[in-house]
């Protein structure tokens, strides 16, 4: 299973990450691509203990059931909602969130799995670190999808 603990992996969507241009057509949603890296930093805050974003009520009733179908191999659905907390709906400076993205991913992995949040996700719940690690490398894997990246 992939995962952000893994050097290739991570090394992966780094070289995703660095080849997306601010102009990217997205395929499906309503975020730009300098949004979907702001959204994407948010979520990975979270884990690396820099934002406390509270629990969503649909996540405490559907979010580990979810969360389980994507440790089986499920896919996100497109445009699904998202997250009131993690919704990024003004207007972002693309190389800003890019720089921002990186730096935040190559953080999550050399912190580790002793460094990672124990703060619940909205909308998961808790996760163990390498929960988090796959969620993160399937989160970033999905939206650089959602830019042909």
């Amino acid at each position: 299973m992939k995962n952000l603990y893994n050097q290739s992996d991570v090394e992966g969507i780094i070289s995703r990450l660095e080849k997306l241009a601010p102009d990217a057509e997205r395929k499906w949603g309503k975020m730009s691509v300098a949004q979907m890296l702001a959204h994407l930093n948010a979520n990975m805050e979270t884990s690396l203990g820099l934002i406390f974003p509270k629990r969503a009520f649909m996540g405490r009733i559907l979010g580990r059931f979810i969360f389980n179908g994507y440790l089986k191999g499920k896919s996100p659905m497109k445009n699904a909602p998202t997250i009131v907390e993690y919704k990024i709906i003004d207007e972002r400076d693309f190389e800003k969130e890019r720089t921002k993205a990186i730096k935040l991913i190559k953080s999550f992995y050399e912190n580790g799995p002793e460094k990672c949040s124990d703060y619940p996700h909205p909308f998961f719940g808790k996760l163990s670190p390498e929960e988090c690690a796959f969620l993160h490398w399937m989160h970033a894997d999905y939206h650089l999808g959602q830019f042909s990246s």
